[in-house]
């Protein structure tokens, strides 16, 4: 009977052990611009491949030299039917064609990180053709969640973090000089770094 329960004790711990290796902790990156700071908490529990993917371009210092490009106000998407509100970002144009394959998409509806103010999520054109480029949203954007019709499939975009620091940075550009929707100049991202 004691030996019994002793196997039994120690399946429940390697259980716990397994458990707790296969739950990722969140990874906090800081992302320095010319307009200032911003720090982001990634969450790789809920959205393994899509964290994973960036932190290979963070890794890789892809972003260095880069730029946020691109800003959408309600204001400069007259033919959208369905506004947002995101600034988008990129690596150096240069490094971009050395980056790495397109990932699937982690759809909101699989991993319950919705489009919220300071919502970290990848840029794309059709469903798995996600690979550099990243937004942060600003103010709630449920039309970029599973379902949603900003993008005429429905299938949303793969959110993948938050902003913890820094969204004064975000407003801030947000508002920034456009030429349509481009930034004009760019706001340039100095480094974008994980965070002890």
């Amino acid at each position: 009977m004691t030996r019994v329960l002793i196997t039994a004790f120690g399946l429940l711990t390697t259980f716990a052990l397994a458990t707790a290796a296969d739950d990722p902790k969140p990874v906090t990156v800081a992302i320095k611009t010319d307009a200032g700071d911003i720090e982001a908490e990634l969450d790789a529990a809920k959205a393994p491949n899509t964290v994973a993917n960036f932190l290979k371009y963070v890794d890789g210092k892809f972003y260095e030299t880069g730029r946020f490009h691109r800003t959408v106000t309600p204001d400069n998407q007259p033919m959208n039917k369905v506004k947002i509100e995101v600034i988008q970002a990129g690596p150096n144009p240069e490094k971009e064609k050395d980056g790495f394959p397109a990932i699937k998409l982690e759809r909101t509806r699989d991993t319950k990180l919705l489009h919220k103010d300071g919502t970290l999520s990848m840029a794309r054109a059709g469903v798995d053709t996600a690979t550099s480029d990243f937004f942060i949203c600003v103010g709630d954007q449920p039309e970029l969640d599973f379902g949603g019709k900003r993008n005429p499939d429905g299938q949303g975009f793969a959110a993948f973090g938050k902003v913890t620091k820094g969204m004064d940075v975000v407003k801030k550009i947000h508002k920034s000089a456009t030429d349509g929707q481009m930034l004009k100049p760019p706001v340039k991202i100095l480094s974008v770094s994980r965070k002890p």
